[in-house]
């Protein structure tokens, strides 16, 4: 592919933003009005045209919401290029990412969702006062609205900080050259990633943390691989103390933690989300929002307002593109059919994109022992695996946490290159409500790191081995023999 020399932005917002689009006219009671295109909004969207039902579209700036524009698209193209490319400068990269954006931006285009029959309307959308949704003052006639705004970086009152003008995620990607140095806040998978992709390419990378590890969410010997990583990128990780304040220099940002002062030319915050509702006069359409402006729903997406849901990051939930995936379904059905399908059960994994990457899904040994819960640990290293002693980088490892006594599992952390897919086959486990023991009777290739699961399985049938059942098998080949 040709990296250089083509504005593949232009090419995007063609796609997700036309300038030259015109709305249509409302014509008559829609079904479904969705606010906001981002994941949760286009499925919603797209499959309740999909069952025949009539619908509109709100989206006030780009088809295809964070994930496509500032969020997982963009990130993993940077980090997949620079993994590839040793020598990667910044253009390069940054060529491929809008490339790749621009590749995926046909699916959530404008054009794609009119000709699947969604009105789609480009503004800003509000309940006016007698309640009824609206785009730029226009009311629209709807049997449900359903309320898909997502969220966007949080900044919080650090002194300093919002003059600085810092970066975030959703304007880091439209840099058009490198900063020599940049201070990242926040180490959870947003900072992590973004820090690790910066210094591939060279970048002088900070990075603070308040907790004593990256990722404080996950388990500490992921944490501990991740960290590892970070620092053999050549990212300095300064961990365990709160940033104070950020000072404008003539010279750049000086950033202040713990005694510590770090200058840099940029910085980039990753502290947070904040959902995008305060615009939508809510309180007009009588749905109750938390302190924090997140959208208060029950577990079949219903605000407070029976007639409105709300599905993706507006509602505080899990803030994972496939969790908006897996509410938008939910919503089509509560919304157009009987309400039946609720989103409290849901077996939702995460996975940070690092070298390497941590999935995790369910619970840990902190969450686990918070909440009382008494639990067996099974741990399987991949360099143990054939595939694992053969491969370059076969490190890593996956634990699996089961209730006490049984084989019920209550959640797994994955470590290693490909641990995001690794992670897939516990979830089809918890999903289908299987135990531990049950890959004992699957076959898997060989060799492949798939194994790993046979080999946790077995782990937990030698458990049930116990001296009395040790026993029982003595005495009965005794008998036969």
């Amino acid at each position: 592919m040709n990296y250089a020399g083509a504005n593949f932005d232009e090419q995007t917002r063609a796609f997700l933003q036309p300038a030259d689009y015109t709305n249509p006219t409302p014509q008559g009671r829609y079904h479904l009005v969705v606010v906001g295109a981002g994941p949760a909004g286009l499925i919603s969207a797209i499959g309740a045209a999909g069952l025949g039902a009539k619908v509109a579209l709100i989206e006030r700036h780009r088809m295809g919401g964070d994930c496509l524009n500032v969020g997982c698209v963009p990130s993993k193209a940077l980090l997949e290029y620079t993994a590839h490319h040793p020598d990667a400068d910044f253009a390069g990269a940054f060529a491929w990412l809008r490339e790749v954006r621009a590749g995926i931006a046909p699916h959530d285009s404008v054009e794609r969702y009119t000709e699947a029959g969604v009105d789609v309307y480009l503004g800003a959308a509000a309940f006016d006062e007698g309640g009824r949704v609206c785009v730029d003052g226009l009311p629209l006639d709807a049997r449900r609205v359903v309320i898909c705004t997502g969220a966007r970086a949080d900044i919080p009152p650090i002194p300093g900080l919002r003059e600085s003008a810092p970066l975030t995620n959703e304007t880091v990607f439209d840099l058009t050259t490198a900063p020599a140095s940049l201070t990242i806040l926040g180490a959870g998978a947003i900072g992590c990633e973004l820090a690790l992709g910066f210094a591939r390419l060279g970048v002088d990378v900070d990075l603070f943390e308040l907790a004593d590890r990256v990722l404080p969410l996950e388990v500490r010997d992921a944490s501990a691989e991740v960290a590892q990583a970070l620092r053999a990128a050549g990212v300095k990780l300064h961990l365990g103390h709160a940033v104070s304040s950020v000072t404008q220099t003539q010279d750049g940002h000086s950033v202040e933690a713990g005694g510590v002062s770090v200058l840099s030319e940029q910085v980039l915050v990753a502290l947070g989300r904040r959902p995008n509702t305060e615009d939508l006069n809510l309180a007009n359409a009588q749905v109750r929002v938390s302190e924090r402006g997140f959208i208060v729903t029950d577990a079949k997406l219903r605000t407070t307002n029976k007639s409105i849901y709300a599905a993706g990051d507006c509602t505080a939930a899990l803030q994972f593109t496939h969790h908006a995936d897996a509410q938008a379904r939910a919503v089509v059905q509560n919304a157009l059919f009987a309400p039946t399908a609720k989103v409290d059960g849901l077996i939702v994994p995460h996975c940070t994109y690092t070298k390497p990457e941590v999935a995790s899904v369910g619970h840990n040994e902190d969450t686990l022992t918070a909440a009382g819960v008494a639990y067996d640990v099974y741990q399987f290293d991949f360099a143990e695996l054939d595939r694992g002693r053969v491969e370059i980088e076969g490190d890593g490892f996956a634990r699996v946490y089961t209730r006490r006594g049984s084989d019920q599992i209550l959640g797994a952390t994955i470590v290693g290159h490909d641990a995001g897919e690794q992670i897939a086959p516990i979830c089809m486990l918890m999903n289908n409500k299987l135990g531990l023991g049950n890959p004992s009777k699957m076959l898997f290739c060989y060799p492949t790191r798939s194994e790993y699961l046979k080999r946790l399985a077995d782990a937990y049938t030698r458990s049930r081995f116990t001296p009395r059942v040790a026993g029982l098998f003595k005495r009965w080949l005794q008998f036969t023999g």
